[in-house]
């Protein structure tokens, strides 16, 4: 099945890094689950505003540069949470990501692109646990709509 972004997903890829929006315009094509693109640049006030509310753990991000998207899994009409959706998103992401030899970081797996990552994604969410929680951290944040450029290849 072969989805595609719609006007107003597109109308979010407005400020974003031109090879991230690639590798977003391709993935719609190979999605076995389509989805919208819910954001891209954001202003500061608006990060302010996630960071108060707590859905942001960070003033550097991503979406401040347009470096980084968030999509939701569109299902029957609207966006749909249902954790099974993300990771065969991210399968998409991952296909282009390698096809394109564009590094892509997933929101769930932070400490490494998606290339690096084998076709088990779930696997590699648990594995990336275990590193965070051996380096203190407790709680890894895990954001599954969440698709960056990494700062190492995009300063």
């Amino acid at each position: 099945m072969s989805f595609c972004l719609s006007k107003k997903s597109l109308g979010h890829l407005t400020g974003v890094h031109p090879d991230l929006c690639l590798v977003v315009r391709r993935a719609i094509d190979v999605t076995p689950v389509d989805f919208t693109v819910l954001e891209g640049l954001r202003s500061v006030s608006k990060q302010k505003e996630m960071m108060e509310q707590g859905k942001s753990r960070t003033m550097r991000s991503r979406h401040l540069t347009g470096h980084a998207v968030d999509v939701g899994a569109w299902v029957e009409g609207q966006i749909d949470w249902s954790w099974d959706f993300y990771p065969k998103i991210a399968s998409a992401f991952r296909e282009i990501s390698i096809a394109t030899h564009i590094p892509v970081v997933w929101g769930a797996v932070w400490d490494r692109t998606l290339s690096e990552l084998s076709d088990d994604l779930e696997a590699e969410i648990t594995a990336y646990k275990k590193r965070q929680r051996a380096r203190g951290i407790k709680k890894p944040l895990i954001d599954g709509d969440h698709f960056e450029l990494p700062r190492s290849v995009y300063p």
